[in-house]
């Protein structure tokens, strides 16, 4: 078994056996559904001034969960947005979760671990291959950032995010800012 993919299946049973109001996402009911929102903070990250984006996830009956994340590059936050390739952050508007699949070792290694939450936009724009990952290089100099994605800082919190987008049926997400 993969290393990535065993670390998900444990994080999966994990949400699925802890006592209700114990430590642990909450097991909640498949295709309740809910929604993911990513806004820009005003924080940054001292050492390489990124900034760090908040990804929201509102379940219904649930108190909203959020995750640090980096988008894009440090010195392309105001780029194209719409353009392929311009390492700015993703374009505002509304995004369906194509796929929750585990990252390969073979994966290009700015994927992080665990997992790649696939992402399509629900408007016309050049971008492509757009997801939610973990960025293993946040904060460490020239590399610390994505490409374009949503690269949640903590690799766990991708494990919890990918669980609880499983559990709950959640298949949307909304870029605000």
């Amino acid at each position: 078994m993969k290393r990535s993919t065993g670390l998900a299946l444990l994080a999966l049973v994990w949400g699925l056996v802890a006592p209700p109001g114990g430590p642990g996402p909450r097991v909640l009911a498949a295709g309740s559904g809910g929604q993911m929102v990513l806004v820009r903070t005003e924080r940054q990250l001292p050492v390489t001034g990124d900034p760090i984006w908040e990804l929201q996830l509102h379940l219904p009956g649930q108190p909203p969960r959020a995750y640090e994340a980096l988008v894009g590059r440090v010195r392309r936050q105001d780029g194209d947005r719409g353009r392929l390739g311009s390492k700015a952050p993703l374009p505002r508007g509304l995004y369906a979760v194509t796929e929750i699949t585990p990252v390969a070792p073979t994966d290009d290694a700015e994927l992080g671990r665990f997992l790649w939450i696939g992402l399509e936009p629900s408007f016309p724009t050049a971008r492509r291959g757009l997801g939610i990952h973990h960025d293993p290089s946040a904060g460490r100099g020239r590399r610390s950032g994505t490409d374009g994605c949503i690269g949640l800082i903590h690799g766990n919190d991708l494990l919890v995010l990918g669980d609880l987008l499983r559990l709950s049926g959640t298949t949307e997400l909304v870029v605000r800012d």
